[in-house]
């Protein structure tokens, strides 16, 4: 990669799976307000494409050379976009609409490229399928508090035995697909620009 990569996010997973993967990468964070900007009635594969897409636009703005990388994870179930829980309560509201059902992941990938400003969009999708939880299980769950600030109030990176991938990326579900991004990278800086 010739460019100095950049990534657009406060997700501490998304850099951790950036580092083990040996990435070299700056952070600069997104405004939150953003992602406030976002239609939330729109399908979820439009949602979080748009959503990943005002992060990098806010961030490119702020600098003059590199590859910006930024991305939007949320959980549909039932139809239902599930992002990231406002407390307990919605914690436990989203995760007994899960329990022993299939679920879908969608992560929208935006790469922008300064100066050239050419820009990319993806959006992946992972099938996971959640044993049925019962209430003291879930009550033992919210207690540890590992649901905050993660899409559908659960991280798979936490080794939960009830979250089962059944199709599709685990990197995906926990931020970031890590097996296309240096293909999506190559793309972007190989565009005409």
């Amino acid at each position: 990669m010739a460019q100095r990569l950049i990534l657009a996010s406060q997700s501490p997973r998304r850099r951790q799976l950036l580092q083990q993967a040996g990435w070299e990468f700056v952070v600069l964070p997104v405004d939150p307000r953003v992602e406030e900007g976002v239609d939330r009635s729109c399908p979820p594969e439009e949602y979080v494409s748009r959503a990943s897409y005002g992060k990098a636009e806010s961030v490119a703005l702020q600098v003059d050379e590199g590859v910006i990388l930024a991305a939007d994870t949320i959980a549909e179930c039932h139809g239902k976009k599930l992002g990231k829980p406002v407390d307990r309560e919605d914690a436990a509201r989203m995760l007994r609409m899960m329990s022993g059902c299939r679920h879908r992941v969608l992560t929208g990938v935006t790469l922008w490229h300064r100066p050239s400003d050419a820009t990319s969009r993806h959006v992946e999708q992972t099938i996971l399928e959640m044993d049925v939880i019962d209430e003291r299980r879930l009550q033992a769950y919210l207690d540890t508090g590992d649901w905050v600030g993660k899409a559908g109030a659960f991280g798979y990176q936490d080794g939960l035995d009830w979250v089962h991938v059944r199709e599709g990326s685990e990197s995906n579900v926990v931020g970031l697909p890590m097996e296309k991004l240096a293909g999506w990278i190559e793309q972007l800086e190989a565009a005409p620009g």
